[in-house]
């Protein structure tokens, strides 16, 4: 009867607990209603699935980021992280239960003839066995304390979700930026390739004109400087090339001994605009969601803390046999004990008030740093935005450019042909239209990469709300 008592006593004491944790909101900031360098119209939104990269719809780039997700060390790393924080949030969830321990014990024992105030009648050796004890330990949750730690530790594993999206989302990108660059070589050295047959057809007709007597020596000179300069940036495009490669496959968690990638000098094309806000930040990014989540284990971990000012109350139950020998199960042998235990704090030397200080500045911390994420983020996506802008004006007149250059390098030709001008013209004009046609397409790839980039900062089409979905299922 008495046990009954004091079970619903406790059980009052803990539906009618309190929480001592501040009611917690995501941290605030103020932003605008557009982005300062979002295009007028927008072509559609972000791939819901988080595929993103199918948008420059290159199938070698699409079957490269499937082996991302199967065998990328570093993303493996970041799963077993995420796998250790829930274990973690299971862990403190067990402090809603009681703890029950079993054992037994035989032991003999020899009392010391000199033991204080030991009696006459009090053996010397004796045994003192017990069988099936069992102990059970419980916090009764008032202040809330246990709760606090159970928010935390949800927190804190929902934050390891999102940084193991945040994780996979770099490497995506990071493989799709170093693969564009490698197109863009690719490109390079097809233009290259043609530029060295142009040269060497230069350097025969000007050796024709020089055994014709028509044409100085030193039109040959320049003529085999111009083609071996071009020989010797193919080479090293190939050097570059191969260094992406091996990036490539370190990315795809391959030996670069056994790995390669076919050339294509097909210009990749480009992907469609998505449509975004400033607002989308705050569920589009994994990484601004993982600093959200920390700032709420912040602020649970201040309910931690204050509770810690009042008593803390535990129930205690010990059960089982003891005997001086092995008649263990003898009903006359049983034993118990079940009751509270109390503990009251009264002096620490100012323990407990530095550990809420610790934990009040921990969350400011944590909102501060959350703050800042959005605004990085949003500082990205214009950063971005911005490039894929003035990029497109630029390649514009890049490309009237090459035109022209190239252009005049058939007229300068032409010419030298004719005996009109000199080979030193036809030099300075192919020189010109090789950089203005290298420069075209390397903005072409600084394009793509931009857009890579914008696909980054907009969370690749990750969602908070579709992440939440996903762990609950």
């Amino acid at each position: 009867m008495k046990a009954r008592s004091l079970l619903a006593a406790s059980a009052a004491l803990l539906l009618g607990g309190c929480d001592l944790a501040p009611n917690y909101t995501p941290p605030t900031l103020a932003l605008s209603a557009r982005f300062k360098e979002a295009p007028a119209a927008s072509d559609g939104v972000l791939d819901a699935t988080g595929f993103w990269w199918r948008s420059f719809n290159d199938r070698t780039l699409d079957d490269l980021q499937d082996q991302v997700d199967a065998a990328n060390p570093n993303l493996a790393a970041a799963l077993a992280a995420n796998d250790q924080a829930r274990a973690f949030a299971a862990a403190a969830l067990a402090g809603l239960y009681p703890e029950v321990d079993a054992g037994s014990s035989l032991s003999y024992n020899k009392q010391s003839n000199n033991r204080p105030l030991r009696s006459k009648d009090q053996p010397t050796y004796y045994g003192a066995n017990q069988l099936g004890a069992q102990v059970a330990s419980y916090e009764v949750d008032i202040w809330g304390r246990v709760r606090d730690l159970i928010k935390a530790a949800n927190a804190d594993a929902e934050a390891s979700a999102d940084a193991l999206a945040q994780a996979r989302l770099e490497l995506h990108a990071e493989l799709a930026s170093a693969y564009i660059r490698l197109r863009g070589l690719d490109a390079e050295a097809k233009l290259l390739s043609d530029t060295i047959a142009n040269y060497q057809s230069a350097l025969n007709l000007t050796r024709e004109r020089l055994a014709a007597q028509i044409a100085p020596p030193i039109d040959v000179e320049r003529a085999v400087t111009q083609l071996e300069n071009v020989k010797a940036q193919a080479s090293d495009l190939v050097v570059q090339r191969s260094a992406l490669e091996n990036a490539i496959a370190a990315l795809v968690g391959k030996s670069a001994a056994s790995f390669t990638i076919s050339r294509a000098a097909a210009p990749m094309t480009f992907p469609r605009r998505p449509r975004t806000v400033p607002s989308d930040v705050l569920s589009r990014r994994p990484d601004v969601a993982e600093s959200e989540r920390f700032a709420a284990a912040a602020s649970a971990e201040i309910g931690v803390a204050r509770a810690a000012f009042y008593p803390k109350f535990t129930l205690n139950l010990l059960g089982g046999t003891q005997d001086t020998g092995i008649a263990l199960l003898t009903p006359g042998n049983s034993m118990g004990s079940l009751g509270p235990t109390v503990s009251v704090p009264l002096f620490d030397a100012g323990l407990r008030q530095a550990q809420l200080d610790a934990a009040t500045a921990a969350y400011a911390e944590a909102a501060a740093r959350y703050r800042a994420a959005i605004l990085r983020a949003v500082r990205e996506v214009e950063d971005n935005l911005s490039a894929l802008r003035w990029l497109a004006e630029e390649a514009r007149e890049t490309t009237a450019a090459a035109d022209a250059a190239r252009k005049a390098a058939e007229m300068a030709m032409s010419l030298y042909r004719d005996g009109a001008a000199s080979y030193l013209d036809v030099v300075t004009a192919q020189n010109a239209a090789l950089d203005a046609e290298r420069a075209s397409i390397a903005l072409r790839t600084r394009q793509l990469d931009a857009n890579v980039g914008l696909m980054l900062a907009l969370g690749g089409g990750w969602s908070s709300e579709a992440s939440a979905n996903v762990e609950s299922r």
